[in-house]
Formats: C-alpha cells, structure tokens, sequence
C-alpha cells in the first residue's frame, strides 16, 4: 500500500466533501414511535362555604306574616361560589312555644356570591305565625323566634 501524501489527502477530503455537497450521496436517519400519555393537576377546592343570613321584622302575632330576605358573605379572598337550593326552619327561645306553629320559605336565586363580599340578597320568603283557634298561645308573647338557613 502507497504511503498518502499530505497532498493526497487534502485531494481525498476534497473529493469525498465534494461527493456530499454535489448531491453525489445523501443519507439521513429517523425514529418513528407510537405512545400515549397524560397529565394532571389539582384543582381549587372552590370557595366551599358562605355565611348565610335570615334578616326579617320582629313583632309577629299569631296569623301575622313577615317578608324574609336572604343574604350571604364570602370571606374567600379568591374564589366566587354560587348559592344552591336554600333550606329554612324556625326555632324559639321558648319551649312551649312551638315550631309547628310556624311556617317558613325560602325561595333560591341561584346567586353567585363574589369573593371578599357580603350582604349579596341570594333569596327570600315568607315568615308566618299561624293562628290556631283551639290552643292559646300566649307562650309565643315575647319569644325569640330563629330562622336557620342553609345551602344544598
């Protein structure tokens, strides 16, 4: 075998480059794949409660009605919720003067409450004191009558 030349060499590097630039040979290589996958994050566990409000005129005497407004406040500093089905009941400070004698509603609106609000009005009803013929009920005179609302 013939020793290269520095010469021969620089002709070989010039004649394999020109092979490669003039298109004389081109290779190239790829993958090709099939897959899947996923991703995930967690998220907000939501404004989650508001404090919800019964405000009503006092002075009720049995066969009377009085109009309620419901309200709430969402203390959540960056999350609005939206007020479901309300649900009422009423209770007296007075044992013997007794729920059955009452009769409340609670009318939804469906209202979102913004974040860091209060007093947003998210339903109202109607208060009654019902009248009975049969049964005094003087126990009622003075009570403290309590509506509790809630949210489902």
């Amino acid at each position: 075998m013939r020793k290269m030349t520095k010469k021969n060499k620089v002709l070989a590097a010039a004649g394999a480059l020109a092979l490669v630039a003039g298109g004389g040979g081109a290779a190239y290589a790829y993958w090709t794949t099939t897959g899947d996958g996923s991703g995930e994050a967690t998220n907000s566990e939501g404004g989650g409660t508001v404090t919800l409000h019964a405000a009503f005129e006092g002075g009720l005497t049995p066969g009377d009605s009085r109009t309620v407004t419901y309200t709430a406040d969402n203390a959540d500093p960056n999350t609005s919720t939206q007020v479901g089905v309300l649900t009422a009941s009423v209770s007296t400070d007075v044992a013997g003067c007794l729920q059955a004698w009452f009769d409340v509603t609670a009318d939804t609106s469906n209202t979102t409450v913004a974040k860091n609000s209060t007093d947003t009005i998210v339903g109202s009803g109607t208060l009654t004191f019902n009248d009975s013929a049969t049964v005094d009920q003087s126990a009622c005179k003075g009570a403290v009558v309590t509506i509790t609302v809630g949210s489902v």
